[in-house]
């Protein structure tokens, strides 16, 4: 009798197992590449031993929800206008169901992994970060990592063509990182570039801004703050929140800003502001070597606080250093560039009122459940009060040979990411004056991974319908469209180095764009209110007519002559440029 029962027993824990070791393998997959990424190459397979910290993104419960909330505090004709979320309130909503949690602490228990070991978890609890062997992941995603070479930066990573997961998770997890996204920190790529030598720029009298300032005819070709100021009509605006109003720029690729440079700048450039300077944030092992001046970098900050002094102005120098060395039992970091900066952001119980980020990827490069949870984190900055600015590219409809990487080779628009994300800002180029006209290279299009939204419907829909036939199946259009404003993109004057360059790029028009809002800020938190927060509501219906309409220029690119700048928005340059004045009175 007692040895049928312990069989029974036995046999009860068998099934058991079984059922579990049934749950864990039943694996479903995630995403996968058709081919190596471009520009990547196969090296060698991933050591086994090798460790490296695994970032797993939970499944955010109430993600709707904070999005809602996000739209109704963003919305001018709302009654919850600009009432911005807490840390709290928006980490209670990205928090994931306790069934999440028991799903994902039971599978990382079966694998012999401690949840409790956790390196890192984020304030509401959505990302884990473990860490783990290359033998232990590959078993967790049924999968296989090995080390592909990046052959512009001679970077080598750790990373699978696919992933995968126990069906059972797919309900639970959004993204776990690193699997096949390529993106790194050396890989990512700047909007900007440099141009040939232009006639130097010596500040004049006549180049000082003044009331109502006229724009100087010089600005045509080379770009100073006093021709964005006088562009742009900030001139006589002097800012008295300097207590409570931060402007932050979000550095990559070991660039850093000298604050010698900016010295130099403001003494040729803005001469009321020397003295003034920067905080530096080191994020995730990002430098601050003073003896190397970044062109981004240098052109980020001088810009910004060109513009927007005395507001203080925070440089953010995010690293990812050391890379995969195949002989290293040092856990490496991931090289996740976008998660690493937003992951130490969120977590800040401060957080600037705006923040410009000049960097990007083509769309289709990043998996779209990595470019959902990073467009979503975008969500929650933007409730939180925070407006993000990227700039759109500098490849207007799409640059290179515009193949799809999919399998299917097929020529299609190519947009970019996180420009294409429905939460954040999109800055495209300008050139000339009076009038202002497209610049050739500005990044604009119409998003493959998300849908149009709300606030831009009627504007975008004028211009597809105005459209008709012309490109028709080159783009998604509906899509999110973008770019959503422009600002100036040729001839900045840089000091670099100490000497003047010539710089280009909507790089130089993200930072632009944000020197002018983060006045915006000042204006209204000098009245008792809050900051603007997530912009593009407001902008796409009560505040559109604070801007100047761009009305000429195109941005070719695919080996088509691209969209065309007209009247209204276009995916060239948005909306237009910002009348300071103007949106003063209307925000």
């Amino acid at each position: 009798m007692r040895w049928s029962s312990y069989l029974v027993l036995g046999l009860v824990q068998l099934c058991a197992s079984k059922a579990l070791l049934k749950r864990w393998d039943d694996f479903s997959e995630k995403h996968s590449w058709a081919d190596i990424p471009r520009g990547w190459a196969y090296r060698a397979p991933a050591p086994a031993d090798h460790l490296f910290e695994l970032r797993i993104g939970l499944k955010q419960n109430g993600i709707d929800t904070l999005i809602e909330n996000l739209m109704e505090i963003s919305d001018p004709n709302h009654a919850r206008y600009a009432q911005h979320l807490t840390k709290e309130e928006a980490e209670a909503f990205v928090a994931p169901h306790p069934d999440s949690v028991e799903a994902v602490n039971s599978w990382l228990d079966f694998h012999g992994i401690n949840p409790e070991d956790a390196t890192h978890r984020s304030g509401g609890g959505d990302w884990v970060t473990l860490r783990v062997s290359v033998a232990q992941a590959e078993k967790m995603l049924g999968t296989k990592y090995n080390i592909y070479r990046h052959a512009t930066s001679g970077q080598d990573v750790v990373r699978a063509m696919s992933y995968s997961l126990p069906s059972a998770l797919h309900s639970h997890i959004d993204v776990v990182a690193p699997t096949t996204y390529f993106g790194t920190l050396r890989s990512m790529r700047t909007t900007s570039f440099l141009q040939p030598p232009q006639e130097a720029v010596i500040e004049e009298p006549s180049l000082v801004p003044v009331s109502k300032a006229a724009v100087p005819a010089s600005c045509a070709r080379t770009i100073t703050p006093a021709c964005l100021r006088a562009l742009y009509n900030t001139s006589t605006y002097v800012p008295t929140q300097q207590s409570v109003n931060k402007l932050g720029v979000a550095g990559y690729l070991q660039e850093f800003a000298n604050n010698a440079d900016l010295q130099t700048f403001f003494k040729q450039f803005r001469t009321d502001a020397v003295g003034a300077t920067f905080t530096t944030v080191q994020v995730n092992g990002g430098g601050n070597n003073q003896n190397d001046p970044g062109v981004e970098a240098n052109l980020d900050i001088q810009y910004t606080t060109g513009i927007s002094f005395p507001t203080p102005n925070t440089y953010y120098s995010t690293g990812g250093s050391p890379p995969f060395t195949p002989d290293s039992q040092t856990p490496t970091n991931t090289n996740e560039p976008y998660l690493d900066f937003l992951t130490f952001l969120l977590a800040q119980k401060s957080i600037p009122q705006v923040l410009t980020t000049s960097y990007g990827d083509d769309e289709q490069t990043v998996p779209l459940d990595y470019a959902t949870s990073v467009c979503n984190m975008f969500a929650q900055l933007g409730s939180l009060g925070t407006t993000v600015f990227f700039s759109s590219g500098d490849f207007g409809v799409g640059g290179g040979d515009c193949l799809t990487n999919d399998g299917t080779k097929k020529l299609l628009f190519q947009p970019a990411f996180p420009a294409s994300c429905p939460f954040v800002t999109a800055v495209g180029g300008t050139t000339k004056v009076n009038p202002e006209v497209a610049v050739g290279f500005s990044g604009g299009g119409f998003s493959r991974y998300f849908a149009t939204p709300s606030y831009q419907s009627t504007a975008v829909s004028t211009f597809v319908t105005g459209l008709g036939t012309k490109f028709a199946g080159l783009y998604n259009k509906t899509g999110r469209a973008y770019p959503d404003i422009s600002a100036q993109g040729q001839g900045f004057q840089v000091i670099i180095g100490g000497s003047v360059n010539s710089v280009a790029g909507t790089s130089a028009s993200s930072p632009t764009a944000a020197g002018v809002f983060a006045l915006l800020n000042d204006f209204r938190l000098s009245k008792g209110k809050t900051s603007l927060g997530f912009i593009n509501p407001l902008i796409y219906s009560t505040a559109s007519k604070g801007f100047t309409d761009i009305t000429s220029g195109s941005n070719p690119g695919c080996g088509t002559t691209g969209f065309t700048a007209g009247k209204g928005w276009d995916p060239v340059t948005g909306l237009g440029t910002p009348n300071f004045i103007a949106l003063q009175g209307l925000v």
